[in-house]
């Protein structure tokens, strides 16, 4: 019988693909937040239509609005514009490079001097949202005897989100080992931290995830916008890896 583990699923392609990956292993259940963020009804359907594909039947939807109470984010506050780009459709990886600036490694960013808030950290960033959403899976985790925890961050190819470097979580893994029972043996896995969006799309391709039931874009909720951060990043991964993108978009 295959052991639990719980699955953060945000309803975008990376938790999805992850949750593809912890399917291979375990027996599932998925927790989301809710935050207040602008996508929210629709990140909340592609979080169960996803739960659904996958027959998940132990679910936890959690409301931390209190984040966009706090604010600092252009996600949660809407007098913090969501940064865009325009007219990317056609350019290629160099030319994308060449014309927004080469943020992770990867490419297809955003000038830092254009687009970033403080440090390089874009305006995206929700103040050490992910510090909650260990805090709160780990507190489930203890409570139905899961053994691991899925979270789909990357480092990689992501936006430069300071939650998402790979030694937050070597931290974190501290603190669930020091906060929980004696007997709780609670593990954060991380399988897509090192992998860039072409890779992830392929890595979900592979595994056949509904890559379909997924959301991405950070302003709309009937038909992706194209032109936010999350939305490019997206977009290059599908044309880079020879994949139609299967969500609609509004361009």
């Amino acid at each position: 019988m295959k052991d639990l583990a719980l699955v953060l699923v945000s309803g975008g392609m990376d938790s999805c693909v992850c949750a593809a990956m912890a399917e291979l292993d375990f027996k599932m259940a998925f927790l989301h937040l809710n935050y207040g963020q602008l996508t929210q009804k629709r990140e909340l359907q592609a979080f169960n239509d996803i739960a659904d594909h996958y027959g998940v039947d132990k679910r936890l939807v959690v409301d931390v609005t209190y984040l966009k109470v706090i604010g600092g984010s252009a996600l949660t506050d809407k007098r913090i514009p969501v940064p865009t780009v325009e007219n990317h459709d056609n350019l290629s990886k160099e030319a994308a490079d060449k014309r927004y600036g080469d943020r992770t490694g990867e490419g297809y960013g955003y000038s830092r001097s254009s687009m970033d808030s403080k440090e390089g950290v874009p305006p995206t960033y929700v103040p050490f949202r992910n510090a909650h959403l260990l805090s709160i899976a780990t507190s489930w985790a203890e409570v139905i005897g899961a053994k691991k925890i899925f979270i789909g961050a990357v480092e990689e190819d992501s936006s430069g989100y300071p939650d998402c470097r790979e030694t937050f979580y070597t931290a974190f893994q501290k603190v669930i080992d020091s906060g929980t029972r004696p007997d709780t043996n609670i593990k954060i896995a991380t399988p897509i931290i090192h992998l860039n969006k072409i890779e992830i799309v392929k890595k979900g391709v592979e595994l056949d995830a509904p890559l379909h039931l997924t959301w991405s874009c950070y302003k709309e909720n009937k038909r992706a916008c194209g032109r936010c951060e999350s939305c490019i990043l997206r977009l290059k991964g599908f044309k880079e890896a020879g994949v139609s993108d299967p969500i609609p978009y509004g361009r």
